[in-house]
């Protein structure tokens, strides 16, 4: 279809389309998945540190779920300056972390070890949170290791400071939802127009 616009789904791990979000997931998106583990055959193998593979400005859209808390802090940049050179002007990024904020709570309550929610992987502590899913890392996945981690606050000043224009952060904060949505666009947009792309990628309760 000649409207059909294209998404780079970083990190997609065994993941397609269906499990990004309801507008990418529809006909309207062609989705490119990237991954640095070959075994999850992406169409693109490479890490999100350099994406030298892909030319400048040739994605509407990134979506990036549980990527960015797996390099380290300094790597932050790099890699969203990486996402946002590959974005064309009307691009957006869409990105969900781990939220430090409410996972800090339940470490003050000596809740380090307790299951904080069940995930399709099994029950998630805090400290799978903070250093990355232990299971998964014991049988051998280093890639699941987490090197660093956000709070609404510091994710949205990494945006900005990468160079993206306009941000719109859901923070989530309840028994299954331990995570932070952003919504961010490579060139400034205003407020209705962030809303409008937020409201189709994010987990937005009406």
């Amino acid at each position: 279809m000649p409207d059909t616009k294209k998404f780079l789904h970083v990190g997609c791990g065994g993941n397609y389309k269906d499990r990004t979000t309801p507008a990418f997931a529809s006909e309207d998106w062609e989705e490119v998945r990237l991954d640095i583990d070959e075994s999850v055959k992406p169409d693109i193998i490479a890490s999100a540190l350099d994406l030298g593979v892909i030319d400048s400005e040739s994605f509407d859209a990134i979506y990036s779920s549980h990527n960015i808390e797996h390099v380290y802090a300094h790597e932050v940049p790099i890699m969203l300056r990486e996402f946002l050179r590959v974005l064309n002007n009307d691009g957006f990024f869409v990105v969900t972390c781990p939220n430090l904020v409410p996972v800090a709570r339940l470490i003050v309550e000596d809740k380090l070890t307790e299951p904080a929610y069940t995930s399709p992987a099994g029950p998630i502590t805090p400290l799978d949170i903070l250093h990355g899913h232990g299971a998964s890392i014991k049988r051998g996945n280093e890639f699941m290791a987490h090197k660093t981690g956000f709070s609404p606050k510091s994710l949205n000043a990494a945006l900005l400071e990468a160079g993206f224009q306009s941000n719109a952060i859901l923070s989530r904060d309840d028994q299954n939802c331990l995570d932070i949505w952003a919504v961010a666009t490579k060139v400034t947009t205003n407020k209705d127009k962030i809303m409008e792309i937020a409201k189709l990628h994010l987990p937005i309760k009406e």
